[in-house]
């Protein structure tokens, strides 16, 4: 294992001098990083099919991930920098008051691997625009694209500035028992609490995306074969194992059996539409191991077993890795799939009567990272916005709103996660708001506010109150 109290130390030191690093210089490094990874795009496509099957757009949409957050943040970090004025008080009334963002220091960020390359670089970006040092844990269960994150950050960066720690739970654990100043992690809820368990023991600041159910509303009014081609890619996308993928989908009942078809239909035709089968589509990716493969078929097995149907797919290949698109129907709350995070091509469709009750079956659960609407009336995307809590909703499509503008934050709520990263946002979550109040040498203090307060003081005072 690398020494991680060293490496840790090496980061530590170096945070005085990259507090003073200029917009220029910080900019200057976000541009050569990016100019190394897009250099390095060829073998991300190489390293990405060997882990999951992916073609090459999937790489590339990481790529144009990277690339929009440095050029925003190259852009605009000159501006964000600078102190913020702001209003005067009746207490502060005659001094300067200001804002000044400071670095937080050392940024660790233990990345997942279904987009392995966005996941371990973009929070970085953010911590590098901010003057922080970062480290970078990358998932073991993306050895070959970790491999590749690990040589283009030494390409461009010292030890001390960045540093990338290979390795399993063990250096994950080992990296976690230092005093950073902010973690971010990407992943499931039960890490989750092990990183903020941990954190809380030196008060460490943190930023967790964690996924969760992101449910689907499609209302009455929704235009149905606008509808299902889009979910039918975002729940296909990376085979499901994407944090913001619709997970479950609640459908007025005046337009479930249309939606099904619909869906089927679409799903076909996106990615088996020669009819060669799904595992011969080069768009239809692979689940990460077998591990998680067994997990999904086990999802899929216990709601079959407990009454619901399989109205599309349902094969499982556990040794490769293959899960067909699955549609579930006739699931109900005994059956885990209601319950777990899928993270896989698998949907379930459930239909409703009244808004009222697909509002309450969302409340049942905690909050998700995503939540998707269909409609086309006015008054029913209002409600469902209105009546429901989630990290990020997109009305009328699914999936756009990762990664794809900066002047969006991201993050979840709650249990799906803490906090927000993105082009400002993302700066603003690694640096420390610092407040200012400047009293002018020149100014002339008023006397009456120290003491022996004076009744005028005290009459002043209560007429202030009320």
């Amino acid at each position: 294992m690398q020494n991680i109290t060293t490496g840790f130390a090496r980061l530590k030191a170096s945070t005085p001098r990259l507090a003073q690093t200029s917009a220029r210089e910080r900019a200057d490094k976000l541009r050569a990083l990016l100019n190394a990874t897009l250099a390095a795009k060829q073998r991300f496509f190489e390293a990405s099919y060997e882990e999951l099957k992916s073609c090459d757009l999937d790489v590339a949409g990481q790529l144009m991930m990277i690339k929009t957050e440095v050029d925003f943040a190259a852009k605009h970090l000159e501006k964000w920098m600078k102190p913020r004025k702001v209003p005067n008080s009746a207490a502060t009334f005659g001094k300067k008051c200001y804002i000044r963002y400071e670095p937080k220091g050392v940024m660790l960020n233990l990345s997942t691997w279904n987009a392995p390359v966005c996941i371990s670089l973009i929070p970085p970006i953010a911590a590098i625009a901010a003057g922080n040092a970062v480290a970078l844990k990358p998932s073991e269960l993306a050895p070959l694209s970790g491999g590749v994150v690990r040589e283009v950050v030494e390409s461009v960066f010292s030890a001390d500035e960045f540093a990338v720690f290979e390795g399993g739970p063990d250096v994950a654990q080992a990296l976690l028992e230092q005093p950073w100043n902010h973690i971010y992690y990407t992943g499931g809820q039960r890490v989750g609490r092990i990183v903020m368990k941990a954190a809380a023991e030196y008060f460490s600041g943190v930023t967790l995306e964690m996924g969760g159910k992101n449910p689907v509303f499609i209302d009455a009014s929704a235009d149905i074969p606008n509808a299902a081609r889009k979910i039918a890619w975002g729940r296909l996308a990376n085979s499901g194992q994407v944090c913001v993928a619709p997970d479950y989908a609640l459908v007025h009942a005046s337009r479930h059996e249309a939606f099904i078809t619909a869906l089927k239909d679409n799903i076909s035709a996106m990615y088996n539409p020669k009819g060669e089968g799904f595992d011969k589509s080069s768009e239809y990716l692979r689940i990460v191991n077998e591990a998680q493969a067994s997990r999904i078929k086990r999802l899929i097995d216990d709601a079959v077993a407990k009454g619901a149907q399989v109205a599309f797919g349902g094969e499982v290949r556990v040794s490769e890795r293959f899960v067909a698109p699955t549609i579930l129907t006739g699931v109900t709350e005994e059956m885990e799939i209601l319950h777990e995070e899928v993270f896989g091509p698998v949907l379930a469709v459930l239909p409703y009567q009244h808004r009222d009750d697909a509002i309450e079956m969302v409340r049942r659960r905690p909050k998700p990272l995503a939540l998707y609407i269909y409609a086309t009336e006015r008054e029913a995307m209002d409600y469902f916005l209105t009546n429901t809590s989630a990290g990020s909703t997109v009305i009328n499509h699914n999936l756009i709103q990762s990664g794809t503008n900066p002047n969006l934050p991201f993050g979840g709520a709650n249990h799906s996660g803490i906090g927000r990263i993105g082009g400002e946002r993302g700066f603003q979550e690694m640096s420390n708001a610092r407040s200012v109040v400047e009293q002018p040498l020149g100014w002339r203090d008023f006397a009456f506010n120290f003491p022996p307060y004076s009744k005028n003081y005290r009459k002043m005072i209560e007429k202030a109150l009320g």
